[in-house]
């Protein structure tokens, strides 16, 4: 598996506009479960639907960053992956102290609906970071 990930890295670190494009794919995706699926059935799941919302709207903002870079950015690819990892991460950690904090009234579907998509967005940080450290290091792509 580590050979697979290392494989992933050096082909994203030779086209990040992919990684602007699978990062904004997966935001929009988790506004969609936030705002459409967890709240329409928030029993299921226990978080209140205001910091669903709030949650999604930050997805949202995410999407059109990631989809801005996508269309628009031609080099610096490692300040602006820098950036957008530094925000998954802290997604990650608000996303995680609101399980802590509501964690009494979250459901078992509720907590590993989060739980995984921490772990997904932590591996999307994983490569992220990865990748704008090959960029660097190999100062490829910077002027794609």
């Amino acid at each position: 598996m580590i050979i697979t990930v290392r494989n992933v890295i050096d082909y994203l670190a030779g086209k990040p506009k992919k990684l602007f494009l699978i990062d904004s794919f997966g935001a929009i995706l988790t506004a969609f479960f936030l705002f459409v699926v967890l709240r329409n059935f928030n029993e299921y799941f226990g978080m209140p639907k205001i910091l669903l919302t709030y949650l999604s709207v930050i997805a949202v903002c995410f999407c059109i960053y990631s989809t801005t870079c996508y269309f628009f950015l031609k080099n610096y690819w490692t300040l602006f992956i820098s950036i957008i990892s530094i925000a998954n991460l802290l997604y990650c950690i608000l996303t995680m102290g609101l399980l802590i904090f509501y964690y009494p009234h979250l459901t078992i579907t509720g907590l590993t609906y989060f739980l995984l998509e921490i772990a997904i967005v932590c591996k999307l940080i994983y490569v992220e970071f990865h990748v704008a450290a090959t960029i660097k290091k190999n100062g490829m792509a910077e002027s794609c």
